[in-house]
């Protein structure tokens, strides 16, 4: 994520930096350093942000799982943590996610994947991103 993605979403969100701090269990330094670029965003700070954006999306309207939406072969499925406990996502929260029937070797690599997603995508412009 970038440091100018991240102060959008923080926006987004409707947050001060001191209220997004808190919610990501982090300081104010942290969230002011990460979007003024002079730390890198670390996963966990990602993908937190992440969730609270499909909170907000969750909180407007009913989400279809991912493999209803892709129609992702049984095969693909049986490899999917989301799909195995019936999660209806966000799948790029949870580490260990399968796309496409794929493990991605690291965070950056699955998020570059998620980035191209039709269905994170459509998450993302949905609440303004």
């Amino acid at each position: 994520m970038k440091p100018d993605e991240f102060s959008n979403y923080r926006h987004f969100l409707g947050q001060s930096q001191r209220n997004l701090a808190d919610l990501l269990g982090t300081s104010l330094r942290s969230v002011q350093a990460y979007e003024q670029g002079w730390r890198d965003i670390p996963p966990n700070m990602e993908r937190m942000v992440l969730y609270l954006l499909y909170q907000k999306q969750l909180g407007q309207k009913s989400v279809e799982p991912c493999w209803k939406i892709k129609k992702c072969p049984i095969r693909w499925r049986e490899k999917c943590t989301v799909y195995k406990y019936r999660g209806r996502g966000p799948c790029w929260f949870v580490h260990g996610t399968f796309c496409e029937g794929e493990k991605r070797r690291n965070w950056l690599e699955k998020m570059e994947t998620c980035r191209t997603c039709s269905i994170f995508t459509r998450i993302m412009k949905s609440n303004g991103c």
